[in-house]
């Protein structure tokens, strides 16, 4: 009798450890969420590297359980999953990916054509806008400034800002990076069909100069040494984006180039997303500071767009007929996703099917990723 005292006490504590004992509605609708992530990754393809680590981060986040001292929550100091989440919350990833994303970039279009860089800092007044609102509408200072950032629509630089600035926003920041990173394709093609007339479209750009190996290694050096002189806030940023590229322009360290723009880049980007999805629970997600941050970083995000668009018609004012920039390649300094510039090319292409853009779109695709680390940099230092 005693033993089936025992098997029953310890069967009834059993069952109210179980996720489904635990479940609310709040971790079904994040679930919903973390499927419908994966969902856009597999049947979309919208950005799958990101979006099914994050996607099931969620999942593994919102799995409902009773804490009992078994150390598995993603914020349960000593436990795995907090152990890697470091990585976010001390800022240790961002760096690392931006050290893989100078290993893949080319700069050789910036360098032929240095007016691009211009373009790369008119995107960034949507950054700077999302933060002016933020403030109004109730954020602290340094909140604005990690929220702001969402509109570069690079989560790397996000988790970076928000793990200084606003560190238990991190999810929600992250996640909303991340996610119009999925979605720029349908939110940048309409900004830019609303923003320029069939004429512009149709601007044939001078192909740009051959760029010498000379000049590829020294761009890097100079790049770093001028930027963080300016700004040495966005030293992690900035000096792994030159030392990156400098790793692949040197013409020397092949192999090191290869391994961080490869493996390094592909195990930090599970790490990143499984992490900062896992640490989207139910409980700190679903509030209305994320409806405010999401809403902020479309917007951000939007104006971002729009200024690069607008500021290179603004520029074509001033610019011979011959040396004018086709305004669709403005969008493609938003981000450092390789996908803009792809855009700007097929959206071109549409109008003219002989105009190629992508190699002018990699000049403001470059000039944005430097111009987003300074940005983060500035922000860093002016509220650090």
């Amino acid at each position: 009798m005693d033993f089936l005292s025992f098997l029953g006490d310890h069967l009834q504590t059993f069952l109210s450890t179980t996720g489904f004992a635990n479940l609310s509605i709040g971790h079904i609708f994040m679930i919903a969420i973390g499927l419908f992530f994966i969902y856009l990754a597999i049947s979309k393809e919208f950005e799958p590297m990101l979006l099914i680590p994050i996607g099931f981060g969620i999942l593994l986040g919102n799995i409902p359980f009773k804490e009992v001292g078994v150390h598995i929550s993603i914020f349960e100091e000593g436990s795995v999953l907090n152990v890697l989440f470091q990585g976010v919350t001390k800022g240790w990833y961002p760096p690392l990916i931006f050290l893989g994303i100078g290993a893949m970039t080319d700069f050789s279009a910036l360098i032929a054509n240095p007016k691009l860089m211009l373009i790369g800092a008119a995107t960034q007044f949507g950054i700077f806008g999302a933060y002016v609102l933020a403030i109004f509408l109730g954020f602290n200072p340094y909140q604005a400034g990690a929220i702001g950032i969402i509109g570069g629509a690079d989560g790397a630089t996000a988790v970076f800002l928000s793990s200084k600035l606003a560190p238990n926003l991190i999810a929600i920041i992250a996640i909303s990076a991340y996610s119009y990173m999925a979605l720029v394709p349908v939110i940048q093609s309409l900004i830019m069909r609303l923003l320029t007339t069939k004429n512009e479209r149709l601007i044939r750009m001078k192909p740009p100069r051959i760029v010498s190996q000379t000049e590829k290694i020294i761009f890097p050096i100079v790049g770093f040494l001028l930027t963080c002189f300016i700004v040495p806030s966005g030293l992690p940023l900035l000096g792994m984006l030159f030392f990156g590229n400098l790793l692949k322009e040197s013409g020397v360290t092949r192999r090191l180039s290869e391994t961080v723009r490869g493996p390094v880049v592909d195990v930090v980007t599970i790490l990143l997303g499984l992490t900062v999805g896992a640490s989207a629970q139910a409980s700190r997600f679903l509030t209305w500071d994320f409806l405010k941050i999401f809403g902020l970083g479309i917007f951000s995000f939007i104006i971002a767009t729009a200024a690069g668009i607008l500021f290179v018609k603004f520029f074509n004012l001033f610019l011979k007929k011959d040396n004018k920039i086709n305004p669709l390649i403005g969008n493609a300094s938003v981000s450092a996703v390789p996908d803009l510039a792809r855009i700007s090319h097929k959206l071109g292409l549409k109008y003219d099917s002989t105009n190629y853009l992508m190699m002018h779109a990699m000049g403001p695709k470059a000039a944005g990723i430097i111009g987003l680390a300074v940005a983060a940099g500035v922000l860093l230092g002016f509220l650090g």
